[in-house]
């Protein structure tokens, strides 16, 4: 069985989660059911998603999982920039989300390009 405890990417995501909770706490109380919740939602999908492809038996539904990871992932990218140019977030901050969130991107997709070529031999 895999064990996600072990992944770089579970790590960086699980992180990029507690960033994105701290930053939303600071955006207007009116979004709390909006842009808030979609934003966590997305967010929590990232590890989610990778400790559940670790507890699948084939690795074709380990990689759709990560898939799914990875397409949360770029969601919440969208929303770390609209919040951006709402004025949720300032600059530093959202430079800050931004770079976990590349280092995230970087790391998942990496780990989703060699068990595809694994898959394949």
């Amino acid at each position: 069985m895999r064990d996600h405890r072990k992944l770089k990417a579970f790590h960086l995501a699980d992180a990029l989660v507690t960033s994105i909770y701290q930053a939303t706490r600071e955006f207007p109380r009116q979004e709390m059911f909006g842009l808030v919740s979609q934003m966590r939602r997305a967010a929590v999908s990232v590890p989610a998603n990778i400790v559940e492809g670790c507890a699948r038996e084939s690795l074709a539904e380990y990689l759709n999982f990560l898939n799914v990871a990875f397409a949360s992932l770029r969601e919440l990218g969208y929303y770390v920039d609209l919040s951006l140019r709402l004025g949720y977030v300032s600059e530093p901050r959202h430079a800050e989300l931004h770079e976990r969130y590349d280092e995230t991107a970087h790391v998942l997709s990496g780990l989703i390009q060699s068990l595809r070529k694994r898959s394949r031999t």
